[in-house]
Parts: structure tokens; C-alpha cells; sequence
């Protein structure tokens, strides 16, 4: 009797179809995964341009100038994190800092950042991603006015 040799060709090409399949879609999630980091960090940046705008406006002697004052620290705060945005808004709510001296009172400023994609994922993406943040600061309670 002659023994038969079981052949292994049913195995053949199943490394390259796994490498095929895997490859793709690890590179596919390793992309979506440095995305989302980058979107986290420029929401962070948002959340700092809103504070630092909130304690701009806080110091300000009157609300018009710390309106002006919130604008300029929040730009800069954008700028010195390397978030570009295309349109910038910020709201302050500054009507408490007309209290007479030694009244506590409060400033809330609102950062509304317009971010392409492309900047913030790759080049030649598509769209916008809208950053926004609240944050609010305690105004100096016995500051001059």
C-alpha cells in the first residue's frame, strides 16, 4: 500500500490575504485614532483661549475694553497653540463689572473657533470642525474702576 502525503495547498496564500485584510484596516484605525487626538488637543486649545480671554476681560477696567482685551487674548492664545481658525468669535458677558467696589462679580466669555480640517487631520480634507468653549472669571472685587 502506498502511503498518501497529505499536501498543504489548502493553507496556500492565507498569510497574504490575512496581511491583505489587516494591514489596511490597522493604518485605517491608527489614522482614525491620531484624528481624534488631534481634534481633542485643538478642543483644548479652544478651552485655553477661553480662559485666558475670561481672565483678560475679568481685569479690564470697563466692559467695552474687555471685550477688545478678551478678542486679542484669545486670538493669541489660538495662535501660540498652532490652531488656525478661520473665524474666530468671542462673547463676553461683562455687564457685572460695573458693581461698585467690593461687590463680587463675574465674567463669562464664549470662544467660537471655525478650524478647517485640513488643518487639524490632512491636507486636502474637507470641512470644518466648529471649537467652542465657556469659561468665566471672578473680576478683582476691591479693583479702582
Amino acid at each position: 500500500m502506498k502511503r498518501r502525503l497529505l499536501r498543504r495547498s489548502d493553507d496556500r496564500g492565507s498569510v497574504a490575504l490575512t496581511t491583505a485584510i489587516f494591514w489596511p484596516c490597522g493604518i485605517a484605525l491608527f489614522g482614525l485614532l491620531i484624528a481624534c487626538g488631534r481634534i481633542g488637543l485643538a478642543e483644548g486649545a479652544a478651552d485655553a483661549a477661553a480662559r485666558d480671554a475670561a481672565r483678560t476681560a475679568s481685569i479690564a477696567a470697563d466692559p467695552a475694553t474687555g471685550q477688545t482685551d478678551a478678542l486679542q487674548a484669545a486670538q493669541a492664545s489660538l495662535d501660540s497653540s498652532g490652531v488656525h481658525c478661520a473665524d474666530i468669535s468671542v462673547t463676553v458677558d461683562a455687564g457685572e463689572l460695573a458693581a461698585p467696589v467690593g461687590q463680587a462679580a463675574r465674567v463669562t466669555v464664549t470662544v467660537a473657533c471655525t478650524a478647517p480640517l485640513s488643518d487639524l487631520l490632512l491636507p486636502g480634507v474637507g470641512g470644518a470642525k466648529t471649537l467652542s468653549s465657556t469659561k468665566s472669571s471672578v473680576a478683582d472685587t476691591w479693583g479702582a474702576s
